[in-house]
């Protein structure tokens, strides 16, 4: 793609990013074959070809963004499936961010809109408000039908019990049986996850102190930066990010860290960009390279990393049909699709791929709250596909994606690595005990 950057205008770092992904475009529209927007909603500006003519535009003739611009940057899930699809490999994440980033910085929102995004950015990035929130809409959901229409959706989403905690909470949980663990690992525990579905984290730590893993969970890291960096929350973001460099490139400096692991792909998935979101600060920039070369999503540190002790246990001798959910921040933001099901697969169980698996359920973040007309349609489809296979189980390795599925098939869905905890050893997820 011609660009047309003044040499002022590539003086910025963003900009000359920007320049380079665009020239790669060659309009030859594969992204749009596998765009979850394009394909129901059928224009042009609601696939990522349009979408980077789009930005292309207000970067080039550093113009503010309009509301026909938001609307369509807004639809776009930022599932990455464009980026699989690419035979340039255009890099559609950056682009798409900086994108964002322009559009809150010239672009003034909606009062509503406003307080949508803020209120989210609020509530889901810190577990103290997620609970408090929980708590009032028990109170309010009778009254719900006097709210606007998002606000009682978000309401319907919102938990009002969650799941009691089996782990003390500690900063260091120590490997089992050893006097010298075999690596020392950095755990983020998220934000909601903790709250929702603290078993994920119990799993992954339980799995890992088994095979002589010890597992470290600074208090001071608590959201990875992820969903704020996503509503173009720039600043915000960036102070979040540098909080947690600074913390975890201290822990790897004075006591050694073998790998930092996220078992939320959408987190990992942004923590592995940190080096490229902070290539131009020169005081961040060799400490954010690290922790991005160190982070690994469970599944991955898992299949390259333990040799696992699978058991075998008459309880357990069943053999279950598995669908493996390949979360969007997983199998195209991160490129691991076949690490997870190979985990799956040494348990005995039977695994197969969901049909149309490049295609997003619909929960991307906030976005399941903010298009939930677009989210509906996607998670309708995916549960159709689903169920089109009948799995007994379904698995995946994002708590986004496990949330919205849920809400729409009785089939249980859990996370990879509670199978492999309860398969080498760990106790039988809850969730399971119906079946």
């Amino acid at each position: 793609m011609e660009t047309n950057f003044s040499e002022k205008q590539l003086g910025d770092a963003k900009n000359k990013s920007s320049e380079k992904i665009l020239r790669k475009c060659v309009h030859c529209g594969f992204c749009n074959a596998t765009c979850p927007t394009y394909e129901l909603l059928g224009d042009e500006l609601d696939g990522p070809r349009g979408r980077i003519y789009l930005i292309k535009d207000m970067l080039e003739n550093n113009k503010p963004a309009n509301e026909n611009i938001v609307k369509h940057i807004d639809r776009c899930l930022s599932c990455y499936s464009c980026m699989t699809t690419c035979p340039s490999g255009v890099n559609y994440m950056h682009l798409i961010d900086h994108g964002r980033n322009h559009i809150e910085k010239t672009y003034t929102r909606p009062l509503y809109d406003r307080f949508l995004r803020n209120f989210l950015s609020w509530v889901l990035t810190s577990t103290f408000n997620f609970r408090i929130i929980s708590i009032i809409t028990l109170f309010v959901k009778p009254l719900g039908f006097l709210f606007p229409k998002k606000i009682r959706e978000m309401m319907n989403l919102m938990p009002v019990k969650f799941p009691k905690k089996t782990l003390p909470q500690m900063t260091l949980y120590p490997a089992e049986k050893r006097k010298k663990p075999v690596a020392r690992i950095a755990l983020l525990t998220g934000c909601v996850q903790k709250v929702i579905s603290p078993q994920i984290n119990e799993a992954t730590i339980r799995l890992l102190n088994r095979h002589g893993v010890e597992v470290i969970v600074p208090k001071s890291v608590n959201c990875c930066g992820s969903l704020d960096h996503h509503l173009g929350k720039e600043k915000k973001s960036k102070e979040v990010f540098k909080n947690n460099i600074t913390i975890w490139y201290d822990e790897y400096l004075n006591n050694g860290l073998d790998a930092i692991i996220s078992n939320t792909s959408g987190c990992g998935t942004t923590l592995k960009d940190y080096g490229f979101i902070f290539r131009s600060d020169k005081d961040f920039k060799k400490k954010a390279k690290k922790i991005s070369e160190l982070t690994k999503d469970i599944s991955e540190y898992l299949d390259g990393n333990v040799k696992l002790n699978f058991i075998k246990n008459k309880k357990i001798e069943k053999k279950y049909k598995i669908a493996y959910h390949s979360a969007c921040s997983m199998q195209h933001g991160q490129k691991i699709h076949k690490e997870p099901m190979n985990l799956i697969k040494k348990t005995g169980n039977e695994v197969i791929e969901i049909p149309d698996g490049h295609i997003c359920c619909g929960s991307a973040g906030t976005y399941n709250l903010l298009q939930s007309d677009i989210a509906k349609k996607l998670l309708k489809n995916k549960i159709s596909n689903i169920e089109k296979i009948k799995p007994e189980i379904i698995s995946t390795g994002n708590v986004g994606c496990i949330s919205q599925i849920s809400n729409a098939t009785k089939i249980p869905i859990l996370h990879t690595v509670e199978i492999i905890d309860w398969y080498t050893g760990g106790p039988k997820p809850k969730i399971l005990e119906r079946i």
